[in-house]
């Protein structure tokens, strides 16, 4: 049986990108357990406008782990205290009755915040994008044995490609490092023979797009892998890394 939570939540209120921002207390009464924390704030939200008062703006959207929308820091930590979840997957059991939430938006330059909780995090769509597509046939499924790949290769990739491009590592990272989200995209094709003939140039403009956009770099304080929701380990930083290297002494040789 659900039992029912008395919550006080302080939640960053800000208007627009210009204008200053503040945390602000709302009582949360009578909240099940069973719900999620996104349904928390939609219960919370019905109490303001009965109210007439400013809904809290949030992102969401598929609510089931998959999109990447549900971006809040919560007492501190992206997508709040359970590992490999995101935010619409947290659910109030993990939580007390009379606790105090801390709830804020993404905190990097490189998300202006939009409104309250929401932040843009269209830097990450434009590094994505900066990585082009791939010349390898794109239409009906090939015979799973016509294109040889090692098990090793094939889990790594899957592994990488499991990166819902939330933002969670930058969130968390002290540098604001986007390198475990570029890291997992261009793992995904550089481990698959598809993705060979783009290798060298996907990964030179992937990095310097992430640069462009005023990311952070990597000092290994591995808070990336720590609150992220598909459990991308920090190892394929390393690989790309190695890979940008190489990249750029073909770049430098004019082999590239």
């Amino acid at each position: 049986m659900s039992k029912l939570l008395n919550l006080t939540l302080l939640v960053w209120r800000q208007r627009n990108t210009s204008s200053p921002g503040k945390f602000v207390a709302y009582e949360a009464k009578e909240i099940p357990t069973d719900c999620s924390f996104l349904e928390m704030l939609d219960i919370v939200n019905e109490s303001l406008v009965g109210k007439n008062e400013e809904p809290i703006a949030f992102d969401h959207d598929c609510r089931e782990g998959i999109c990447g929308m549900c971006s809040l820091v919560i007492n501190g930590i992206a997508h709040g205290p359970e590992r490999a979840t995101t935010t619409c997957q947290l659910h109030m059991r993990h939580f007390k009755d009379g606790d105090t939430i801390y709830i804020e938006p993404w905190r990097s330059n490189a998300f202006p915040i939009l409104k309250d909780l929401i932040t843009d995090r269209s830097a990450l769509d434009r590094i994505q994008q900066a990585g082009g597509f791939i010349t390898a046939r794109a239409g009906s499924a090939p015979d799973g044995n016509s294109v040889p790949i090692s098990k090793q290769n094939a889990d790594a990739s899957m592994d990488a490609a499991a990166c819902i491009g939330c933002g969670a590592c930058v969130a968390a990272c002290p540098n604001s490092s986007a390198m475990l989200f570029v890291a997992a995209k261009v793992s995904h094709l550089g481990l698959l023979p598809q993705g060979q003939p783009e290798r060298v140039g996907r990964v030179l403009k992937m990095v310097r797009r992430m640069d462009e956009e005023g990311f952070g770099n990597c000092t290994n304080f591995y808070e990336c892998e720590a609150v992220c929701p598909a459990a991308i380990n920090a190892s394929f930083i390393s690989r790309m890394n190695r890979d940008y290297a190489a990249a750029s002494i073909k770049d430098a040789v004019g082999v590239a």
